[in-house]
């Protein structure tokens, strides 16, 4: 298995996990962990296939259903060995964000030659499921948390693009990428990096005879 397979693989299994300890948090049957597991898991995937225009992943290769679903099931019957499921839920994410970018990254830019669909790919594929899973779960979106989110998804693309366009090897540009979209979100989760908001200030008053802000 290549390496950028083995994040595809790595990708779609954590965000799974992920769902399926959502599913856990509200308390559902083992077919609510698997549905949430699954949408959770291929949601990223599926919405950058089907933006690239071609087939979809999980339908090519019925394999990502299973995986989505064994990782249901052995996280229905083991989540409450987990002390802080909400914890584990972050990082897991965190992980299969720093992974899956890096493919969205990379099948982008294999399907389109642009660097620039092959970084919004990136932000997409490592994101989607996960704010998929907390709507759908009713949890404080991970999307809305003060912490770098996006922006570690993105500079794994942009640093697995760099690097493979410095000549490196696939493995070793992947390997870039993921350490680097895990390190910033890593370091968001622990030390609570996070870019300046946008402050609110009074509007301006409207000009005599015009209307609106």
């Amino acid at each position: 298995m290549s390496a950028i397979a083995f994040l595809d693989y790595v990708g779609v299994a954590l965000f799974a996990v992920t769902g399926a300890l959502s599913a856990s948090r509200k308390q559902m049957d083992i077919i609510g962990f698997m549905f949430l597991a699954t949408v959770t898991g291929v949601g990223g995937g599926t919405a950058r296939d089907l933006i690239l225009d071609v087939p979809v992943f999980w339908v090519q290769q019925p394999v990502y259903i299973l995986l989505c679903a064994g990782a249901a099931v052995v996280t229905f019957f083991t989540a409450h060995l987990v002390e802080s499921r909400y914890r584990w839920l972050l990082w897991l994410d965190a992980i299969a964000l720093a992974a899956y970018g890096v493919f969205g990254a990379y099948k982008g830019f294999a399907v389109t030659g642009s660097p620039y669909v092959a970084v919004v790919m990136g932000m997409l594929t490592g994101t989607l499921g996960g704010i998929l899973r907390d709507v759908l779960a009713n949890e404080p979106s991970v999307l809305m948390r003060k912490e770098i989110y996006i922006t570690a998804a993105m500079a794994g693309a942009v640093s697995y693009l760099l690097a493979s366009g410095a000549g490196l090897p696939v493995f070793a540009a992947s390997g870039v990428g993921f350490f680097v979209a895990l390190c910033i979100r890593g370091g968001a989760l622990t030390f609570g990096w996070n870019l300046p908001p946008y402050k609110s200030r009074p509007g301006r008053m409207p000009r005599n005879g015009s209307s609106g802000p």
